[in-house]
């Protein structure tokens, strides 16, 4: 099943994907849940299984898409976690023995189709195909062996980044990480029932249709599992929770010179059984 978070006609919605259309769940449940977030907290997704065989409501062109969980409580990141990618940074040394964390603002990413925004304060915008984790069932110390039962499903991201704001601060890196529009999250999520072996998800990231990341979760310093059990011992996972679980070699600031983004590229991620998130550059006229 593919859920979606979407705007039409100046409201806010969500629903189920019919094929290229939506079924309007918000419609359908009268307003019982207001957003997506709203039917993780109260476990209910099986009212939306039983929407699949709608007729739908809209194509998906007379849609924007919008974030599919539009404000978690948390956008949780991991940086560094492709082994090729700890490579890049490392230099010889050995893999970190835990994850590097960060947080996101929900404001920081736009939807599938919505223009990542370059900021007046840097040329340094750069992409960063990721695979999300959407919980579904919150939980504290979850154990390793039972961490997929947590997953209500996965999601793509671009985490944007602009670098030298990466730079600002000695010890963390969240300045660069939360220019306002600077990442996407979407398009949609596909349920954990649809979704095959965890351990063999691609990823691949393409700029005006070059590829310039291409990986496997085979090659996950930190898989899954691994990641939920960790961070639920000093997070409280809540239904609804973002996990960006890390980004292949390959990002712009790695090439010789670098390449940044620039107002009129298109950057698309592509996830092996969940789709491809599509977002077009452009300037921040603010």
């Amino acid at each position: 099943m593919r859920l979606a978070s979407f705007r039409v006609e100046g409201a806010d919605r969500f629903g189920v994907l019919n094929g290229e259309g939506m079924v309007d769940a918000s419609v359908r449940f009268d307003r019982q849940y207001p957003d997506l977030l709203a039917v993780f907290r109260a476990d209910a997704l099986d009212r939306l299984r039983d929407l699949e065989g709608e007729p739908t409501d809209y194509h998906l062109d007379e849609v924007v898409m919008l974030r599919p969980v539009p404000f978690p409580e948390k956008i949780i990141c991991i940086g560094v976690n492709y082994a090729n990618r700890n490579e890049e940074y490392s230099d010889g040394v050995e893999a970190a023995k835990y994850p590097s964390v960060f947080m996101r603002a929900p404001d920081s990413l736009v939807g599938h189709g919505s223009p990542l925004l370059r900021p007046p304060e840097s040329e340094q915008l750069d992409y960063e195909g990721e695979i999300v984790i959407v919980i579904g069932r919150g939980g504290r110390r979850i154990p390793e062996a039972q961490a997929t039962d947590h997953i209500a499903g996965l999601t793509i991201m671009n985490e944007g980044s602009v670098r030298d704001w990466l730079r600002h601060a000695r010890f963390n890196v969240t300045q660069g990480k939360n220019f306002t529009s600077s990442g996407a999250i979407g398009p949609w999520i596909v349920t954990a029932d649809e979704i095959g072996d965890h351990d063999d998800l691609t990823v691949t990231t393409r700029v005006n249709g070059e590829v310039r990341q291409h990986d496997t979760t085979a090659n996950l310093t930190f898989d899954f599992r691994y990641l939920i059990s960790y961070l639920s011992t000093f997070f409280t996972l809540k239904p609804g929770d973002i996990i960006a679980t890390g980004t292949p070699e390959g990002a712009g600031a790695r090439l010789d010179p670098p390449v940044w983004l620039v107002p009129g590229d298109s950057v698309e991620v592509e996830v092996s059984g969940i789709g491809t998130l599509r977002n077009p550059i452009a300037d921040d006229p603010q």
